[in-house]
């Protein structure tokens, strides 16, 4: 079996992968108030690529009473619940058969509360990324479908690399702030050209002539980490290697780049999955 190279860049996304997923509190927020897992989920990446979440990530519009008002529709769309109603009543027999109304939701709670739950460093990956970084082997980059909080907000931060995420890394690529969101195309190829520049710009020093950064960086000297499917496709669609981070279970993911560096990376958090339902639903956003 042939040997793989060492990759130059660990590309990483940043929710559900180096913080606690969202997609946790909308599963909570679901089992509250009892509505079939997975449709805020199914609601909200039907909407793709034009519902406000997607615009929101894109920097188009602003984070504001016009964008909530906007979330709650796509949240209370009727033609989506009656589709998803019907695949899940399909499944499972003993769902009534009716397509009951549309659950009543508060969008800007869900919102926050979705914000807030992914501020918090993943138990897992977090320490792995610092030993990462401590190791001097790798350009770690972030590509993120992100949000701009405006000021006043609680989630503001007037200096984002002050952040003990975002800090970490030698290159950040922001969906709201570069105008792309994954899975488009354009995102990834605009993150190529960031490493890519990162390396060719940083040749010189100790660290990139013992890497060879002067060469700059091909796709397949790239691992890239994500939880959403759609956005590992579009990675391996760009020639980037790729490790599934899944839902709750972020270990996995550091015991796959444990064996891709020949690191010790995995801290002392128990190997205890999130949740009693991960399983149960993908994540799509």
């Amino acid at each position: 079996m042939a040997v793989q190279k060492a990759p130059k860049v660990l590309l990483f996304d940043i929710g559900g992968v180096c913080v606690v997923s969202p997609f946790q509190s909308i599963l909570d927020y679901e089992r509250r108030l009892g509505i079939p897992p997975g449709w805020i989920n199914y609601s909200l990446s039907k909407a793709a690529p034009d519902g406000f979440w997607h615009r929101l990530e894109r920097g188009e519009i602003s984070l504001d009473d016009a964008f909530f008002a906007g979330f709650n529709e796509d949240l209370h769309n009727a033609e989506r619940w009656a589709a998803f109603y019907s695949i899940q009543a399909a499944k499972n027999p003993g769902m009534a058969q009716e397509i009951p109304p549309v659950p009543n939701m508060d969008g800007r709670w869900l919102f926050n509360d979705m914000m807030t739950v992914s501020t918090a460093p993943d138990p897992w990956m977090f320490p792995a990324l610092q030993r990462l970084k401590a190791s001097g082997r790798f350009i770690l980059a972030a590509m993120s479908n992100t949000v701009i909080f405006p000021e006043g907000h609680p989630l503001y931060r007037g200096d984002t690399h002050a952040d003990p995420i975002r800090s970490i890394f030698d290159v950040f690529c922001s969906s709201a702030h570069v105008g792309l969101r994954k899975p488009d195309p354009r995102m990834y190829e605009h993150t190529l050209r960031e490493v890519d520049r990162f390396a060719r710009a940083n040749a010189a020093t100790e660290m990139g002539r013992a890497l060879g950064w002067a060469d700059g960086v091909q796709p397949n000297d790239v691992v890239f980490l994500d939880d959403i499917g759609e956005n590992l496709k579009g990675g391996r669609r760009m020639g980037f290697r790729t490790i599934k981070v899944s839902l709750g279970k972020a270990f996995e993911a550091v015991d796959e780049l444990e064996a891709l560096t020949g690191l010790q990376l995995a801290g002392t958090h128990p190997r205890i999955p999130l949740g009693s339902m991960l399983n149960n639903t993908k994540s799509k956003l």
